[in-house]
């Protein structure tokens, strides 16, 4: 019984649910990051991060794990917070276009490549339709 497809995937399952959970912990006891305030201030910078964090680490539930745990301790505003999402959901395309990579050996072409092209032209367009009225946003939000 350990040793089938399904019990692999519910234990898997589950230590990712609980990494998640203790790494959103572990963001909202953070200190005071006054050294990084501009950044934080400022949705550019943040959509930034959140692109850069998530091609890092190759998971956009690590980076949206990171960025709801900052808010909850009250050291991400929401519009950086708003910001930061759309630059991880650009982030993750990078996904997409590394499996492209080695499926194809070299850059992706065929439906690969198309499916890359659509992925991140989705996510770009969203970005760049949202990131200006990140402000907007938030106070519509806030209302909830």
């Amino acid at each position: 019984m350990i040793d089938t497809p399904a019990f692999k995937i519910i234990i898997g399952l589950i230590l990712t649910y609980v990494g998640l959970k203790m790494f959103a912990g572990g963001m909202k006891s953070l200190g005071s990051v006054d050294q990084l305030q501009p950044f934080i201030d400022n949705p550019y910078w943040m959509f930034f991060g959140g692109l850069v964090c998530t091609l890092l680490w190759q998971s956009s539930s690590l980076t949206s794990a990171a960025i709801v745990g900052l808010v909850a301790s009250g050291i991400l505003p929401l519009p950086s917070a708003i910001a930061a999402v759309l630059g991880a959901n650009i982030g993750t395309t990078g996904t997409i276009w590394l499996a492209g990579f080695f499926v194809s050996d070299g850059l992706p072409t065929g439906e690969t490549r198309q499916i890359a092209l659509m992925h991140t032209g989705a996510n770009l367009l969203m970005a760049v339709a949202l990131l200006p009225w990140v402000h907007p946003i938030a106070r519509f939000l806030a209302r909830f």
